[in-house]
């Protein structure tokens, strides 16, 4: 539930279309904005401006950052940790000062930060740690100041709930696993997270559950003792150590950030995912901040630690620079994936979404692959249509109808409430002269779904064969009216007007197809042809000479026959 991420969406769509540029621009403008947010408050809680720099810096390049930025559909994250930053330095200045003004305004960000993305949630606990941090501690005055934003927080929070029901499914993690596995899972992904900070390795779209084979992989097991061991050297830092308090701090930063994205209950297949580091690594970038500027200011491994900086910031550097160049389209990201997750059982629904985007690329054979390598990972698998459903149109594509024939009936077995299952096979038959079989799919088509315009195109396509005109013009009808867009219906429409002598009607038809696409060619085209029967020879030589000049060679031929 992010609707205020949804309106940006909204704004971008109507000035600049699928454009992909200025939705990349406003993600690096909103990430500019948050590392610049970061080094304000770093430099309010520590009151120190190299640390601030040092997690500013750690913030802006680090690659585990890259996917919130780079990917489009993340702009949540981006979007929703700005206000959360936002709201952040304002309770950072109304505790230098209390004022009704500076708690405003953290109440306001707040709010828009749960309106961007609903992980915002975690914000008045993290004003709690904050409260103990700076030394107002956990009071009656403090709690208080908090209410509103824990009532804010519980409703946004039953509305995501809800939100992820809709969306899909939520499962108990212990359902899968069992209760001494699904322990062993939520401690890898936290330690997975704290190695990644220092150590970013093995950076993927998607970090997959392992497959259970009786057990887990055994460096699941081995995550449990290596928290316990971070666990005890925290306990055993001294009192007067003076980074007790800042690694407390920053680890209840991260926990606090993060909480509601680790998978205590699963959403998905992720066992973790980048992006949801994007607020939370501030906590440990704090804590490394804060141990520079404190062994720099004592003159003790300050050049050390400074090095060690400098060198970690050129390989995040490069990793970044790599990692951007991984998102560059669907097919370099899904493959990405796909190596990264090597007999993953869940990784078959990333060759379904590869085999998708080859077909857009019009890469029949990749597309084939990645379709057959689906079934045969798992033959009922299905995502709102199967990889059967795929590789029928690629069949199709081919030429091969008999196998597309059986791709489409094993579709329609898999899903048998799929409407663009029954309109798809309707049009195989349909090209193979079975016009009743045709018939009867996209009748089962629109029974499926009402409102299907193109089920109702092609039923059009099918009475006009068997010669019911009248029923075929209904259909076109009824497709234009449910689609006004839908250009198929008009020409279809316009075409059996015309060869029944209604031209001006016809002529409409194509008048609105060329108000739809101007460069349209054929629309000219075959208005040129309208207008000739009507004796407007002016006219039809008029749009013979647009559709010849946009590249439609019927139409130059027509003005060397009719317009010399």
């Amino acid at each position: 539930y992010h609707p205020l991420t949804t309106l940006t969406y909204l704004f971008e769509f109507h000035f600049f279309g699928l454009n992909p540029l200025p939705y990349h621009l406003l993600n690096v403008a909103l990430h500019l904005l948050n590392t610049w947010l970061v080094f304000a408050c770093c430099e309010k809680l520590s009151s120190n401006r190299l640390t601030a720099a040092i997690v500013a810096i750690l913030f802006a390049i680090h690659p585990m950052h890259v996917e919130s930025v780079a990917w489009i559909s993340e702009r949540k994250d981006v979007l929703y940790a700005a206000f959360y930053l936002l709201s952040l330095h304002s309770y950072l200045q109304y505790v230098e000062g209390p004022a009704t003004r500076k708690y405003g305004l953290t109440l306001f960000f707040f709010i828009l930060s749960l309106l961007s993305k609903s992980a915002a949630v975690t914000l008045p606990i993290l004003l709690l740690a904050t409260d103990v941090y700076k030394g107002r501690g956990i009071n009656q005055k403090t709690l208080t100041e908090k209410i509103p934003f824990l009532l804010l927080s519980l409703v946004f929070g039953i509305i995501n709930i809800f939100a992820q029901k809709a969306g899909g499914p939520v499962d108990v993690l212990l359902l899968y696993y069992g209760a001494i596995n699904g322990v062993f899972l939520f401690t890898s992904g936290i330690a997975l997270y704290l190695v990644r900070a220092i150590v970013p390795f093995d950076l993927s779209a998607m970090h997959y559950f392992p497959n259970m084979q009786g057990s887990l992989p055994w460096p699941y097991y081995l995550s449990l003792p290596f928290l316990a061991l971070i666990v005890w050297l925290i306990i055993r830092l001294k009192k007067d150590n003076p980074m007790r308090r800042e690694v407390l701090f920053g680890i209840s930063f991260f926990f606090i950030a993060i909480s509601v994205m680790l998978q205590l209950i699963t959403v998905g297949s992720a066992l973790t995912a980048e992006r949801y580091t994007y607020i939370s690594y501030i906590g440990f970038f704090y804590i490394a901040g804060q141990w520079i500027t404190i062994v720099t200011e004592q003159k003790k491994y300050g050049t050390t630690a400074i090095s060690i900086l400098c060198l970690a910031l050129a390989i995040y550097s490069v990793q970044t620079w790599n990692r951007i160049a991984i998102w560059k389209d669907d097919e370099v990201l899904l493959t990405d994936v796909i190596n990264k997750n090597p007999g993953i059982i869940d990784v078959n629904y990333i060759y379904l979404l590869r085999g998708d985007s080859r077909i857009n690329n019009h890469d029949l054979r990749g597309a084939l692959d990645d379709y057959t390598q689906t079934i045969a990972m798992n033959p009922h698998f299905k995502f709102e249509n199967s990889a059967y459903f795929g590789r029928a149109h690629v069949y199709e594509e081919m030429g091969d109808l008999k196998a597309a024939m059986g791709d489409y009936n094993n579709t329609i077995l898999l899903s048998p409430n799929l409407a663009e299952a029954y309109n798809s096979r309707g049009w195989l038959y349909l090209r193979q002269g079975d016009v009743n079989a045709a018939m009867q799919d996209y009748n089962m088509a629109i029974s499926l779904k009402p409102g299907y315009a193109e089920a109702y195109n092609n039923r059009g396509w099918a009475y006009n064969n068997t010669g019911n005109i009248n029923a075929a013009l209904q259909d076109y009808s009824k497709a234009i009216a449910l689609e006004p867009l839908f250009e198929k219906p008009y020409f279809n429409r316009a075409a059996i007007k015309a060869n029944s002598g209604d031209l001006q009607s016809a002529i409409g038809d194509y008048d609105y197809l060329i108000k739809l696409h101007p460069d349209d060619n054929a629309a000219y085209y075959y208005r040129g042809m309208a207008r000739l029967a009507t004796k407007n020879t002016a006219g039809a030589c008029e749009d013979w000479k647009r559709s010849a000049d946009l590249g439609n060679q019927n139409a130059a031929q027509r003005l060397q026959q009719y317009c010399r």
